[in-house]
């Protein structure tokens, strides 16, 4: 099977699983939810989108100016402007196929840096475990600070529909492992006709990955610096969910314990489609349904805080697309 093909492959059960993801988000809708919608997008504070914009492109930056840290003990200074025009390329890329903007915003920076693009990949992979670290760090503090907000979810997601259904959130949580579990050893042994063995290799790799990634941070210079942008970054995308819910009249009361819940799931939506494509919204209504919030109004922040990020992805990434050759030719 050729790499092109798998790419393919890739993009279309991603995109399929969004679009089942972005239906389950509609399917309810009744001519009531649409009513409320309209009514509440019509008194929304749209100009909100304004500093939740600037928020993401900070973050974006910061992203950029972290990246430069990884490069640094490898030899490389990049200029900070070809960077960050990398990195906005990178994510507008990865909304049509996921992983590849990460390859192409190594490959620009590599041409116009005259940089090897291999050692600016192994960066990449450095970096995308210190987001999974900082991601559980997330999930871990979520659940801490709103301990019983795990059985709240398992009830909003999986609700109960008579005796025979599953009473426990344990047994829920068990059940789903386990078909997940079993359903990933279909793929692993049959599919691709690996053995238990292989799959041991495997998770051996990714753990000294893991450890490697995160070791490595010791050997930058700035180490310091590099923690302190790595907090910034997941800061302002938890202050750009806190001002979103003030768009809305229903939301403007909420606070930033449900600011980092929605940071959660809808990091979790992200990563589940391309560009969180359905996911996302799904995930926030969901969530957001927990809180008490309406089905509707639910539904409808969900979409209003995916497409402000999508907005931004697209029109940054555009916008490098045009003045990276531009400001490199001057």
């Amino acid at each position: 099977m050729s790499n092109r093909f798998k790419i393919i492959v890739q993009y279309i059960a991603f995109l399929s699983l969004g679009l089942f993801f972005a239906w389950l988000s509609v399917k309810n809708l009744t001519d009531d939810d649409l009513g409320r919608i309209k009514a509440s997008l019509a008194g929304s504070r749209q100009w909100l989108i304004v500093p939740v914009f600037l928020m993401l492109v900070l973050s974006h930056y910061l992203r950029a100016l972290r990246w430069r840290l990884l490069m640094m003990p490898l030899g490389h200074r990049p200029s900070t402007i070809n960077t960050f025009f990398a990195v906005l390329i990178g994510y507008l890329i990865n909304l049509g196929v996921p992983r590849l903007g990460e390859v192409a915003k190594c490959t620009l920076l590599a041409r116009y840096e005259k940089l090897p693009a291999e050692q600016l990949i192994g960066t990449i992979i450095t970096e995308r475990i210190i987001d999974a670290l900082s991601l559980l760090l997330v999930f871990v503090l979520t659940l801490g600070v709103q301990p019983s907000l795990y059985g709240q979810l398992i009830d909003t997601f999986f609700p109960s529909t008579g005796s025979t259904s599953t009473s426990s959130p344990s047994l829920t949580t068990l059940l789903l492992v386990t078909g997940a579990t079993s359903l990933f050893l279909v793929y692993w042994m049959i599919i691709k006709k690996r053995t238990l063995h292989q799959l041991q290799q495997q998770i051996g790799v990714l753990f000294r990955k893991i450890y490697a990634g995160v070791s490595s941070i010791a050997s930058l210079q700035q180490r310091g610096l590099f923690i302190l942008l790595s907090f910034c970054i997941w800061a302002l995308y938890l202050l750009a969910g806190y001002i979103g819910f003030f768009a809305f009249a229903e939301t403007s009361h909420y606070g930033l314990q449900e600011a980092l819940t929605i940071l959660s799931a809808g990091s979790i939506g992200m990563i589940a489609a391309p560009g969180g494509i359905g996911a996302y919204a799904f995930l926030l209504e969901k969530t957001m349904q927990v809180y008490g919030l309406p089905y509707g109004i639910a539904l409808a922040f969900g979409w209003l805080l995916w497409l402000a990020q999508t907005g931004v992805t697209v029109i940054t990434g555009f916008i490098s697309f045009l003045l990276l050759p531009w400001y490199n030719k001057k």
